[in-house]
């Protein structure tokens, strides 16, 4: 159940390192900043019993989920997808903001297998079709694999389909031309067998219509995710980026080499980097328990960021927020179950961008 550790604790470090630049040219549509306005936010209701087989946990996953959906409702509204018998169970625990649509769920994971959208000059949009399946099938996604196409059917918008399967958790993006992800997430054999970076790179410009990518190698089969860019680094707006690191860096942790070889990188790069530092006195002490701060989501005029029980920590994170989206108000919550499952908040949500 935890994505962190779902696998083997053997792992490699991705690829050899490598860090590279394409520019082409930019298509009329392209995938907004997080921080462009919206129209609402999706999230999905967790509710597998095959992907969590502990009922009272499970419960503790989904009061998570309720209090994000909520906080978020009170700065734009957001729309929880889940299967329609389940609605009279939900919605008495819901704030008016929220309201639920009839499409079926195995879990949370919004970020991934909810729908990528792009808007043009005009105001139009289109889904980008990455397709979800299941994180290279390792766990089920019978309905989660179908919510892309069901919202885009809902909303009427037209799909354009894209040849990779991946998640938009693996790849983080400026809305200004600049994606960065992690090679172990995207060159895998379980998601895109037989691609090569460059023709995935070039498939990936095109679903966000951007121009420019950076890679870093990642952590292979560690985790579920392949180590999914969006829990250690957000860019927060063009060439800005906010990086999450341990405060005293563990040399046998793969999770740790794996962040200080992208610290390098984006570094490298010459992109403005701002550091945040991991809590060291959390409420959940769990060797696989993902504090990250920098798997937050930003919503119309707020930034909804976890919080770990560190109190010097959490106040430098928020603060840290603060800076980077000035004139928006910080809420910080306790998620700390999303955290024991190898997520955030970040991964829990999916913005649908105004037209």
């Amino acid at each position: 159940m935890n994505r962190r550790r779902f696998l083997s604790a053997t792992a490699t470090i991705g690829l050899p390192f490598m860090a590279r630049s394409t520019m082409a040219e930019s298509p009329a549509f392209h995938v907004p900043p997080e921080e462009a306005p919206h129209e609402f936010t999706l999230m999905q209701w967790p509710n597998s019993p095959r992907v969590y087989d502990d009922a009272d946990f499970l419960q503790d996953v989904q009061a998570t989920i309720l209090n994000i959906a909520n906080a978020i409702a009170a700065f734009e509204p957001v729309l929880l997808l889940a299967d329609a018998a389940l609605h009279a169970t939900i919605q008495p625990r819901l704030t008016a903001g929220v309201s639920l649509w009839d499409i079926p769920t195995e879990d949370l994971w919004a970020r991934d297998s909810g729908p990528i959208i792009a808007v043009d000059g005009k105001g139009n949009r289109q889904v980008s079709h990455i397709r979800f399946n299941g994180w290279g099938n390792r766990q089920v996604h019978s309905h989660d694999g179908q919510i892309a196409a069901r919202v885009a059917e809902r909303l009427g918008l037209p799909v354009l389909p894209s040849p990779l399967q991946g998640e938009a958790g693996g790849v983080e993006q400026d809305g200004h031309g600049l994606l960065i992800a992690h090679e172990s997430s995207w060159l895998h054999d379980n998601r895109n067998p037989g691609m090569a970076r460059a023709d995935i790179e070039a498939a990936l410009l095109a679903a966000y219509g951007a121009s420019r990518m950076i890679w870093s190698p990642g952590l292979r089969d560690e985790d579920i995710t392949d180590y999914h860019i969006d829990s250690l680094l957000r860019l927060t707006g063009p060439n800005r980026v906010l990086i999450n690191m341990p405060q005293t860096p563990d040399p046998g942790d793969p999770f740790h080499q794996a962040a200080a070889a992208t610290l390098a990188m984006v570094q490298a790069e010459g992109l403005e980097v701002d550091v945040i530092f991991e809590p060291e006195r959390r409420r959940v002490q769990a060797v696989d328990f993902v504090a990250s701060y920098a798997n937050y989501f930003v919503c119309n005029g707020a930034v909804i960021a976890a919080q770990f029980g560190d109190g010097n920590a959490d106040a430098a994170a928020e603060a840290a927020l603060a800076r980077h989206y000035p004139g928006r108000q910080i809420v910080m919550l306790n998620a700390d179950a999303l955290g024991e499952i190898g997520g955030g908040i970040h991964c829990a949500t999916h913005e649908v961008p105004s037209a």
